[in-house]
């Protein structure tokens, strides 16, 4: 018996849909579902609700039922605790979802059989320093960002890397990116592509002014440290998600978290075969 988190969309009815098709399934197969609580009362699952904090540690598999956004929020729930998350594409893009909803039931019964691989991507240990509070921390399969707060303005940045101040930035932003998030937000600021084979990190400039524009990419084990310099503010975003807003003095520190994202695959990912895809790129 298997217990398996179900995380789902809530503003797309054909989410809803496979969620209630995944329960009957799971459940005449003798597995266990579990909802998190806010998808369980968003989407009328409340029988099989729960706590989000304690859904990492107790489930073997995440079904992320929804697009890259549902995706990115159910590795950030389970990947801690080792669970492998589904992908089932209810979204547009689906770049990083790996089944249609037709064949959803033929994935879950091929992955309880034992019939998959497990890819590992690098996450993104972001860890917030605010003057006067404890640091917290968060992860990121895609990015950090840390952002102006309004339009008209920029946000001044010192960065240092790996302990030794390298530069101030002063743009719109700086987007570190993880290989799998190079294809994201970094990409649309013309960032460099990383195969997620690679074990890098990217720092990124968003509109930057000043002379130095061009992206880094740094090696897995570094750390980036972002300081906000006065009268600066910013925002800090996460995955798409703001977080924070910081001040003068306020930090973000960037690394390699301590565990994978374990995502689930039915045959060897193409990575450039992919690309060409969701891109559009021509064969000849």
């Amino acid at each position: 018996m298997s217990r398996v988190a179900l995380v789902i969309h809530h503003g797309r009815p054909r989410a809803r849909e496979l969620a209630s098709q995944a329960i009957e399934w799971l459940t005449a197969h003798g597995h266990t579902a579990q909802v998190p609580k806010a998808d369980a009362e968003a989407c009328g699952f409340e029988k099989w609700a729960a706590d989000e904090a304690e859904l990492g540690d107790s489930v073997d598999l995440a079904l992320s039922l929804g697009g890259d956004g549902t995706m990115l929020r159910a590795v950030d729930m389970v990947a801690p605790g080792g669970a492998a998350v589904l992908g089932i594409n209810v979204g547009r893009l689906g770049y990083l979802t790996e089944v249609q909803p037709d064949d959803m039931e033929d994935a879950l019964s091929r992955v309880m059989a034992g019939e998959h691989a497990v890819e590992e991507r690098i996450v993104l240990e972001v860890e917030t320093t605010v003057a006067g509070g404890d640091a917290v921390r968060r992860t990121a399969l895609n990015e950090a960002v840390v952002e102006k707060t309004a339009s008209g303005q920029t946000v001044s940045l010192a960065v240092d890397i790996d302990d030794a101040f390298f530069t101030s930035y002063v743009a719109d932003g700086l987007i570190v990116a993880t290989p799998t998030g190079s294809t994201a937000y970094n990409l649309s600021v013309r960032g460099p592509i990383l195969s997620p084979a690679v074990e890098a990190l990217v720092l990124t400039p968003v509109a930057p002014h000043m002379l130095f524009d061009r992206s880094l990419v740094l090696p897995a084990s570094a750390t980036v440290r972002m300081t906000v310099r006065e009268p600066s503010t910013a925002t800090l975003v996460i995955d798409g998600h703001a977080e924070a807003v910081l001040s003068g003095g306020d930090a973000i520190v960037c690394r390699s978290a301590g565990h994978p994202a374990r995502l689930v695959t039915f045959s060897e990912r193409d990575f450039h075969s992919r690309l060409k895809a969701k891109f559009g790129l021509a064969d000849r």
